[in-house]
């Protein structure tokens, strides 16, 4: 157990260095990088049937302990998508994959309401990286002048989506985000989201 702990460990020193350069790669990498901190020759070449495996029980701890969503999510993104906007995902993935995420959505009730979902580990690439808002938009058929980016990092959300053209809203909790934010709105739940397009589009 702790040699595999260490291997662990190991990978993440690997997935450190490919993230800090906002790039990122498939899930099945994390756990070649686990099996090569323990035997370089099976990480190199892992059986196949093995490696499928492994990536189906490295992404699974995530189902079995899901993570909390905001409540308020639901209500407000169904009432944005009625007004007619479209709706959008764009995700770092860390140790879970997209793969794993969308069951997660779809078990809260929230994957039906994106008309596409970008996931790092599936495109390459990261935040705030201006790549991976452009292919999200391509994808919708949208314009960045008019488009806006809903997250909670000051760095990976509102300066990334801002260098890309976007307008950025933070999620910044019950607490006032941590500096100066330079986002056009904040908001403490997704419950307050549609009032913060609204005033958005109100300055349009």
């Amino acid at each position: 157990m702790a040699k595999l702990e260490r291997a662990y460990e190991d990978s993440a020193v690997y997935l450190r260095r490919v993230w800090s350069a906002n790039r990122d790669v498939p899930i099945a990498e994390h756990v070649k990088a686990i099996l090569r901190a323990l035997d370089r020759e099976l990480g190199e070449a892992p059986d196949p049937h093995l490696l499928e495996a492994l990536v189906d029980a490295y992404g699974r701890p995530a189902l079995v302990v899901p993570p909390a969503f905001d409540e308020t999510a639901r209500g407000a993104l169904t009432q944005l998508r009625a007004r007619g906007l479209t709706l959008a995902l764009v995700s770092n993935t860390m140790r879970t994959p997209g793969t794993v995420v969308r069951k997660l959505l779809a078990r809260a009730g929230l994957l039906d309401v994106f008309a596409h979902l970008t996931f790092s580990d599936e495109v390459g690439v990261r935040k705030p990286a201006t790549e991976i808002f452009f292919h999200t938009l391509r994808r919708v058929g949208g314009d960045a002048a008019r488009a806006v980016h809903v997250g909670d990092d000051t760095i990976l959300d509102v300066d990334g989506a801002q260098k890309a053209g976007l307008r950025a809203v933070q999620v910044v909790g019950s607490a006032a985000p941590a500096g100066v934010t330079r986002a056009e709105r904040t908001i403490t739940c997704l419950g307050e989201l549609p009032a913060a397009i609204e005033s958005l589009e109100a300055h349009d």
